[in-house]
């Protein structure tokens, strides 16, 4: 975090000592960051988060005392945390404005209680602490020692608790620097950067629009310098190092005169000339414009009106001067030149924090020359030595406004694979980054692009063998990847496949396949047209060319666009064909039948569909093309290199309810489960992920149980080690324990105590499916007391202060489920997980707020004294007769349950009647839904037992829509009904309106239920109408 902050975050001009962090998009980026991780951490390492900082940060905080809620002490001025260290002093203590914390978990709860002020937290915190990881590890583990070997061996030796503890936190710290380094990397990649030439353009052009008069767009616009240095610049050299590049003085027609600063990065205003001096004071004053004259559309409304009046001649005259982007470019590669330079000296010391990886403007040359004239004449004598070499390069390899980190080492470029995705969403295509002319480039760079000049003129002899000799260099290596396309060799190379010639097109292809792992040359080749050509070759009678083409699609389709141009092409139905490889390839009794070339072209064939099945139209297009039962005849082989792209396919197309239909239909599953005792890591994880899409069906369920799926799921949970393949082996044991037989034989199988040991120290992936999983089977009470036995209870209810949408849902379950045994609801009331779980009622998703209040439903019932713990919590009934306002049906139904529940005790059914719980139940009444309509009903039941409330609902029409309850199928709707209209009965006028709607012939066929609860609500109900039916004809006679 130290180098992340030093080197990459934006500090004003103070300097290290006690400057502050700039407000540019790049450090909110960086606060955001920080945030995440201190948010993340207290429940992702819960030990760690508990760890006492060596030295508290301290920073001036606009937090109040009161916006800290449970676990602290609080009085008018401070506030202090109720956790303490071993002397008793407090983690958190706050005397405003000063403030000091020293653990996560506390800066992750203060993150909390700062809401929408957490940016500005967090940016005080790291300007008061500018060596955060000394305060928090102490002096041993600053920046000039955190790699320290001693420290290891000492580590080594010395393995107690607090030790192991800080070295842990030292690497994760050491993470989230390089995270910070690489977030920022990102972000500086994309900034535009200008150059002298075109704000020379735009202030020339300005000049002519300018002087007296109405129809002028500014009265003058005049340079602070006359003098101009050789590269453009009029900024002092010391300040072209900034970046900047020079300034101007600006009089629009209804503003004060302003100073403006042009730079790299773009336009700003300055402090303005001194009057005593007339010095510029660079301090930069509001934020960065992308050009001139956005800067003074900002800042001057005339000029803006004058300009739009004026927008298509000035654009024309723009467009008129090509003179001047001549110039930009000569410039753009002197500048190169010249920051080659600074690379000699600086060869082994490159400062990120300067340079930001991008190029920024060098001094004139000029100057340079009167500072240093000696290095000045080496460098001369350098560069003539190595112009032969260096700019050969065609102009294409040049880039203004890009940067390029290259990689020396011979590594492949990471590739992510991305879920499941439809065609509609867009996958991220990254920008497109070239060379640096300026750049300390390996040989082989350059060897590369002579070879790419014989492709292009020599004959057939000479292309092979260029093609050949290309192929000798690591093509994995990214600089040997993106020398062939700066120089034109992608073309050349897509062209070679259009030609006759078979040895051409398998030289281009072998070379496409390896370069096509780097996602910048995959967009190149779909921009060249590459893709339509390669699927032309799927036709081709010679296999070599079949696999090589599958095999580069493979490759390139890893994005939308690409994976649409397959299809477009008739590309899918093509690579399915590749599939159907002789029905006798995939037979156990012919082993020698894996080696051949037919079962080569199949594999290389699923692969390809593999990439293109991450698009919902390629999955459909895969299933009319016939490609099920193909997949479902290659999954029998035994060969791993061809199980691994068919299952991932099946994998991906799982997703889609007519695949999983087909799946079950082609006897699939079978395979899938054999196929989980292999080896094969890789294998395990696909074919536990396949189950886990699958498993949403109960047959299938019920399949996986039977062909013994269950026992190698159960003990893959022991394997630790590969998280990829946990996620997909945990997410299979989550789906499969839907049904309760599962669960019966993953008792058996050891595998619930197994899932309550995943509950800390995993990946948020991990633990969605450890915590879904342990909510299915804690449905049955002899779980619910294993969960308890292993310590369950404290990880689950730690997991409620995350913020993952779904892994509240499923934790908020889990909760819930526990809560239904006495002796693990004592825990989670002692545990304040009640509280916990009322606070999500708040959360912003509907799926947490639902899930949260069917938890709360059996913590309410089983807890010890429910109605006084119910009233603690401060707002907490008027929070859930709130939510009856919501327009989801899943969250209505469970806060009418949640309020069925605090109903039983009298004070809380009073206390919610005053916050007007009887109109919004009422106006409930109109729905379909038999979900809501049963707990409806019953919520209305129950809170007919206060004061006038039968007598309310009568006047609030809730009557006549209960009694069309009764005309539903569901028995749990016609019990809750019967009950309610039991209780609204009591009241004369309720009756009337029952007998009216046909309340009495629903209930008499009611009342030969065999659910007896049913019964004596319907009798009670049709006595009370009787019997008001009887005293009104009495009253009438007498």
């Amino acid at each position: 975090m130290g180098v992340a902050l030093t080197r990459s975050a934006q500090w004003t001009a103070a300097g290290y000592g006690t400057g502050t962090l700039e407000i540019t998009p790049l450090n909110e980026s960086i606060l955001n960051e920080i945030n995440k991780f201190v948010e993340s951490f207290i429940y992702k390492y819960p030990q760690e988060a508990k760890f006492i900082f060596v030295e508290p940060l301290e920073w001036k905080t606009n937090l109040e005392p009161s916006a800290f809620e449970s676990g602290y002490i609080i009085s008018e001025m401070i506030a202090k945390s109720e956790e303490v260290d071993k002397d008793g002093e407090p983690l958190l203590f706050l005397s405003v404005p000063h403030i000091q914390v020293r653990s996560f978990g506390q800066l992750a709860q203060l993150l909390s209680a700062a809401k929408d002020n957490k940016l500005q937290e967090a940016q005080a915190c790291i300007e008061a602490n500018r060596d955060p990881i000394v305060k928090i590890l102490g002096s041993d583990y600053g920046e000039t020692k955190e790699d320290s070997t001693t420290l290891t061996i000492l580590d080594t030796i010395n393995k107690d608790n607090e030790t192991y503890t800080k070295r842990k936190i030292a690497i994760l710290l050491k993470q989230l620097d390089l995270h910070l380094l690489n977030h920022s990397l990102k972000n500086i990649s994309l900034e535009i950067r200008l150059n002298p030439a075109t704000f020379k353009k735009d202030i020339e052009l300005l000049k002519r629009f300018s002087g007296k008069g109405e129809q002028t767009v500014l009265e003058s616009i005049e340079y602070t310098s006359d003098y101009e240095f050789s590269n453009g610049c009029r900024a002092p050299p010391w300040r072209q190092i900034q970046g900047e590049i020079c300034y101007v003085l600006v009089k629009p027609h209804d503003v004060d005169t302003l100073c403006i600063t042009c730079s790299a990065e773009g336009v700003f205003l300055n402090g303005g000339k001194t009057e005593e001096e007339g010095q510029i004071n660079y301090e930069r004053q509001g934020e960065i414009y992308k050009d001139l004259v956005t800067c003074l559309k900002d800042k001057s409304p005339v000029f803006s009106e004058n300009m739009s009046k004026q927008e298509i001649r000035f654009n024309e005259e723009q467009q008129r001067d090509p003179q001047v982007y001549e110039k930009s470019k000569t410039e753009d590669v002197q500048l190169s030149a010249t920051s080659s330079e600074k690379n000699k000296m600086e060869k082994n010391q490159i400062n990120f924090g300067k340079s930001h990886m991008t190029k920024r403007l060098e001094p004139s040359l000029n100057w340079r020359a009167t500072v240093d004239y000696k290095d000045h004449k080496s460098f001369i004598k350098d560069s003539q030595e190595e112009k032969q070499g260096k700019f050969e390069k065609s102009s294409a390899s040049v880039s203004s406004g890009r940067a390029q980190l290259l990689r020396k080492g011979g590594e492949k470029v990471g590739e992510t694979t991305s879920e499941s995705s439809s065609e509609s969403e867009e996958d991220e295509e990254p920008p497109d980054h070239r060379q640096e002319a300026n750049a300390d480039l390996p040989s082989e760079y350059w060897q590369i692009q002579k070879l790419v000049k014989y492709l292009k003129g020599g004959n057939q002899t000479a292309t092979v063998i260029a093609l050949c000799s290309m192929r000798d260099f690591n093509l994995a290596q990214e600089t040997c990847q993106l020398a062939i396309r700066d120089v034109g060799g992608l073309e050349v190379l897509i062209n070679l496949l259009d030609t006759d010639e078979v040895k051409c097109k398998i030289g281009s292809l072998k070379i496409l396949k390896e370069i096509s792992h780097n996602p910048q040359i995959r967009r190149n080749i779909v921009d060249l047209g590459g893709l339509p050509i390669m699927v032309n070759i799927l036709d081709s009678p010679h296999k070599s060319l079949k696999c090589l083409a599958a095999e580069t699609i493979a490759n390139v389709a890893k994005f939308k666009r690409a994976r649409r141009a397959v299809r477009q092409h008739g590309g899918i139905t093509k690579l399915v064909a590749l599939l159907d490889c002789g029905q006798n390839s995939t037979e156990p009794t012919q082993p020698s039948l894996y080696e051949t070339r037919d079962v080569e072209v199949a594999r290389c064939g699923a692969l390809a569909l593999w990439s293109c099945s991450k698009s919902h139209s390629n999955k459909e297009a895969i299933r009319k093309a016939g490609g099920i039962p193909l997949l479902a005849r290659l999954l029998k082989t035994s060969h791993e290199d061809m199980l691994i792209p068919v299952v991932g396919t099946l994998q991906e197309c799982a997703s889609e309810e007519n695949y999983r239909a087909a799946i079950k239909a082609e006897r699939i599953i079978e395979n899938l489960v054999k196929n989980l005792n292999s080896e094969n890591e890789q294998l395990q994880e696909h074919c536990a992920m396949a189950i886990y899409q699958c498993a949403e069906d109960e047959e299938t369920r019920d399949l996986v149980r039977l062909h013994g799926g269950l026992r190698p799921l159960a003990s893959l949970l022991n394997n630790t080690d590969n998280k990829e393949r946990l996620a997909a082996v945990t997410g299979a044991i989550w789906k499969c324990s839907i049904s309760k037989e599962n669960v019966i034989k993953f008792r058996e199988y050891k595998a619930i105590e197994t899932l309550v040991g995943l509950l800390t120290d995993q990946p948020e992936e991990v633990l969605v499916n450890v915590v879904g999983a342990l909510g299915e089977c804690c449905q049955e009470y002899e779980n619910r007391v294993i969960v308890r036995r292993c310590g369950g209870i404290q990880p689950l209810v730690n997991l409620l202060v995350g913020i993952n949408q779904a892994l509240l849902v499923n934790v908020t379950k889990a909760v819930g489920a526990c809560a239904a045994e006495p002796e693990s609801m004592v825990i989670i009331d002692r545990l304040d997980g009640v509280r916990l779980l009322w606070s999500l009622l708040k959360n912003p998703h509907p799926d947490v707020k639902a899930s949260a209040a069917w938890a709360l439903c059996p913590c309410i019932e089983n807890a010890k004294d429910a109605g006084e713990m119910v009233r603690s919590f401060v707002g907490g009934l008027e929070l859930v007769v709130n939510l009856l306002k919501s327009d989801n049906k899943e969250v209505l139904a469970s806060v009418c349950a949640a309020i069925t529940n605090i109903a039983k005790d009298q004070e809380n059914l009073a206390v919610i009647t005053d916050h007007g719980v009887v109109p919004l139940l009422s106006k409930l009444a109109n729905t379909n839904n038999d979900k809501l309509r049963r707990h409806l009903a019953e919520a209305i039941s129950r809170c007919c037992m206060w004061g006038r409330n039968r007598v309310a609902f009568g006047e609030h029409k809730a009557v006549a829509p209960l009694v069309r309850y009764l005309k539903s199928n569901d028995t749990n709707v016609h019990r809750a009904t019967a009950q309610a209209l039991y209780q609204l009965s009591e009241d004369a006028d309720n009756c009337i309106t029952m007998h009216e709607n046909g309340a009495v012939k629903l209930l008499l066929d009611m009342v030969g239920s065999p659910d007896q609860d049913l019964q004596e609500a319907a009798a009670g109900c049709i006595s009370n109408i009787r019997r008001l039916a009887l005293a009104t004809e009495k009253a009438r006679y007498t």
